[in-house]
């Protein structure tokens, strides 16, 4: 837990659930873990998390590999990508949403669908 008087600068890693009550600048990465930004927290950081709850405010691009909720005094002014989000009545939300979490990430490429060879008979060609 990062409390209320405590304020960091940099770059947060980890392989435990974080819960944020103070500031944080630069970003968070726990791509196993939850992640909690708290009532009182405040960030400009880009955040990676299997779950992402705002409670505080968030300023940063926010990335939930399960989930990402919004509660209702959260604040968020940046992108949110995740294949669930949530956003409560009251939350104040700012940016874009993307829930598909395949778009553009090891998309296999179609091949073009061939066109039929359609060569002309005297009947298409008597009807011009």
């Amino acid at each position: 837990m990062i409390g209320q008087t405590i304020t960091i600068k940099g770059d947060i890693s980890g392989d435990e659930n974080l819960i944020v009550e103070g500031r944080v600048e630069g970003s968070i990465q726990l791509p196993k873990h939850d992640l909690t930004v708290g009532a009182s927290g405040e960030v400009s950081a880009d955040l990676k998390a299997n779950t992402v709850r705002v409670d505080g405010q968030v300023t940063g691009d926010i990335t939930g590999h399960e989930k990402v909720i919004v509660s209702k005094t959260g604040r968020v002014q940046g992108n949110i990508v995740a294949p669930r989000v949530t956003l409560e009545d009251g939350a104040k939300f700012k940016g874009s949403i993307d829930m598909d979490p395949n778009d553009g990430v090891n998309k296999p490429s179609k091949p073009a669908a061939s066109k039929p060879d359609i060569k002309p008979t005297e009947d298409t060609q008597q009807a011009s």
